[in-house]
């Protein structure tokens, strides 16, 4: 049998709903202590109940609150997943508030999260970065020009924190969807459920939260000599970049 990576404890962000709450059921269906991080501590509340995980209720826009929530903890396994589409259209439109918040949470937090919890993972040569990207990292997206920037940002961190920590033991994933049924979108129509439904998820088979769920654990699951640096997880029905995506059969 191949060696597995030993891992005891994990931590998610933006986890109390969607793709982060479902990677938290998984990692404790694993048998791994997870600490779930997001502003909803409700939606926490309830996922802790069920799960049994660390609910830590904090806003990764708030330096002072992320370091306290971070500090001491002796991590495994990174899942930085939280993440926003503030906005959809072109540049040109968009408010300085709109980048900034996608700038913040996209690319600012995760860069700090990792800085936080690496040097202890080094110490321990055990651990495996996350980082939940999207399609439209590797790809170009219309009206998407800060956030597409975001995503494309952390895949060049990625390649480079791997260069870095070679030899470490320490495994790096990126991993890309493509159109998932989530609320990240949401804001960007406003809070209007029904009308995000309408535009991109009723007529199409996309991606569920578990899905990219389940590719993480793949991921995991492999080998201590093995690391899925990349994965592209797309929608059958979407080809390679996102642009084109048939309807479902009527």
């Amino acid at each position: 049998m191949p060696e597995m990576p030993d891992y005891r404890t994990a931590l998610v962000t933006g986890a109390s709903r969607g793709v982060g709450a479902e990677i938290v059921r998984s990692l404790v269906a694993e048998g791994l202590d997870v600490w779930a991080l997001a502003r909803a501590s409700d939606e926490l509340d309830a996922l802790a109940a069920e799960t049994g995980c660390r609910a830590v209720a904090v806003d990764l826009n708030d330096d002072a609150a992320t370091d306290a929530a971070l500090t001491g903890l002796e991590i495994d396994v990174l899942v930085n997943n939280a993440g926003l589409i503030s906005a959809v259209k072109p540049f040109v439109e968009l408010t300085g508030a709109e980048a900034d918040a996608m700038l913040n949470l996209n690319l600012r937090a995760p860069l700090r999260v990792t800085s936080k919890l690496l040097p202890g993972m080094i110490s321990r040569r055990c651990g495996h970065i996350f980082a939940i990207t999207s399609i439209f990292g590797p790809y170009s997206g219309p009206n998407m020009a800060v956030y597409c920037a975001t995503k494309a940002a952390i895949r060049s961190f990625c390649a480079c924190l791997r260069m870095d920590i070679a030899g470490t033991g320490i495994r790096v994933t990126e991993i890309a969807p493509g159109r998932t049924e989530t609320g990240i979108y949401l804001d960007a129509f406003g809070g209007d459920q029904q009308a995000l439904d309408d535009r991109l998820f009723t007529n199409y088979r996309t991606l569920q939260p578990q899905d990219v769920a389940q590719a993480l654990i793949g991921a995991i699951r492999l080998p201590a000599r093995a690391d899925a640096s990349i994965i592209e997880l797309s929608p059958t029905d979407q080809a390679a970049g996102g642009m084109v995506f048939a309807e479902r059969d009527a």
